[in-house]
This record gives structure tokens, sequence and C-alpha cells, in this order.
């Protein structure tokens, strides 16, 4: 049997496409996968299909963390956070359909404490 490349999990027509914004948000991405693996599977599908809908987990920064501009627009940024209880943060934005993965925290990040 031979090794072959892993198939990505299509998206709907309705739903977002998750995109890494930074490389800082890949990393982290990658080290959230090591260890907290069901967690980050429930956040990809809250973040491909609902990612503007205010939730206890999920909602939009505030003061100056509130607003990101990249390329000339502004974009308001958001905070999920993949467990209850954990630190683990992440932020991001939507341009479109797109949800831009600005930054991936394996611990509560220093800005916002």
């Amino acid at each position: 049997m031979v090794k072959s490349d892993k198939v990505e999990r299509p998206t709907k027509k309705s739903e977002y496409e998750l995109r890494f914004a930074s490389v800082q948000a890949r990393r982290g991405w990658v080290d959230l996968q090591a260890v907290i693996r069901s967690p980050l599977t429930d956040a990809w599908d809250f973040l491909t299909k609902t990612p503007q809908v205010q939730t206890s987990t999920n909602y939009p920064l505030k003061g100056e963390l509130s607003i990101i501009t990249r390329n000339g627009s502004t974009h308001e940024r958001w905070q999920y956070k993949p467990t209850l209880k954990g630190d683990a943060r992440i932020w991001f934005y939507v341009d479109g359909q797109v949800v831009n993965l600005e930054q991936v925290h394996t611990s509560h990040p220093n800005q916002t404490k």
C-alpha cells in the first residue's frame, strides 16, 4: 500500500473556509491538535458553520483588540475558546466566506488577562 496525501474535509457552499492568517496561527493550531484534538475538531465545525454567532465561548474582543486591519480593510476580531475550562484561544476575523485564523494560543494570551 502506498502512503498518499491526506484528504481535507470539504466545506459546503454555505460554510466558511478556514485559512491561516499568520505563521503563529499555523503553529498554534498544530500545537493545539496535539493536546486538545477533539475540542479543536469541534472548533473547526463551529467556525466553518457559525463563526459570528455569539456564545459564552465565541465573541468579539473588546477595546483596542476589537479591530484588526489587514490589506487596508478593517475587520472585527473575534475570540473562540475551544474548551470551557482551558486557556486556549483562537483569534480570528471574517472576510466574506473566509474565517482567517490570526492567532492561536495554547494558553491565555497576556493581552486579555
